[in-house]
């Protein structure tokens, strides 16, 4: 099964995924940063959304005074991600397309992206582009916000890539669900993302995930990056 088929499958049917349209806390905790430790007025900034879902982010994004614009792969997602932002009376730009493409936004156009474990199932070509597009659309001196699955230490990635291996480096493929996830390294994180953006914050965190009716412990990368000026 392709991977959009796969997440389309999954929105309609969630076995893992949220129907809370709260944001993450993580998230919350990076826009703290940015106020606390960075001194980033917040309010009309340009924020894009890589891989939204239903937009939980990009809607929080909107209530701190951000001009909020998401997209993400699965119709289903956004439609009920649109539904809900008219039904509240908010306006954000939510739209259908592959953060593994090339995007139709203007270079530097954004001050703050997001890319909260959206980028796990693209394939290394994919990401090759994502990488280059990220830095292609952010303005100098912006920030990016990278929650990554973790290899180290998480017991139950290392359970998935010896079961259920995928194609590619460090992959495997959940086996109900169908979709691919890439798992890394700090070393391999870094390497990856220092190549085009400066890496301010990464940390580990732990924390667990539920599939079903049963609760997995995984650890996870949260990644402040930033385009140097």
């Amino acid at each position: 099964m392709d991977q959009k088929s796969a997440w389309e499958k999954e929105y309609r049917n969630p076995t893992f995924l949220t129907k809370e349209m709260e944001p993450q806390a993580d998230t919350v905790r990076f826009f703290k940063f940015l106020k606390k430790e960075e001194n980033v007025e917040l309010e009309g900034k340009k924020l894009l959304d890589l891989g939204c879902g239903t937009g939980r982010n990009s809607l929080y994004a909107h209530e701190l005074g951000l001009e909020a614009h998401g997209i993400d792969i699965s119709k289903n997602a956004i439609s009920h991600g649109l539904e809900y932002a008219k039904r509240m009376s908010v306006a954000v730009d939510l739209q259908v397309g592959s953060i593994g493409e090339k995007l139709s936004f203007a270079n530097e156009e954004f001050d703050i992206l997001l890319d909260v474990t959206s980028s796990n199932s693209l394939s290394e070509k994919e990401r090759e582009i994502y990488l280059e597009e990220m830095y292609r659309m952010l303005r100098p001196g912006g920030y990016v916000y990278v929650k990554a699955l973790c290899k180290e230490g998480d017991t139950n990635a290392k359970e998935l890539l010896k079961r259920f291996p995928g194609p590619e480096v460090d992959t495997y493929i959940l086996p109900e669900q169908k979709i691919t996830e890439r798992v890394w390294t700090k070393k391999d994180f870094t390497d990856f993302y220092s190549r085009k953006f400066k890496i301010i914050h990464l940390e580990m965190k732990e924390t667990y995930t539920t599939m079903g009716d049963r609760k997995y412990k995984r650890r996870f990368w949260m990644g402040y990056l930033k385009k140097e000026v």
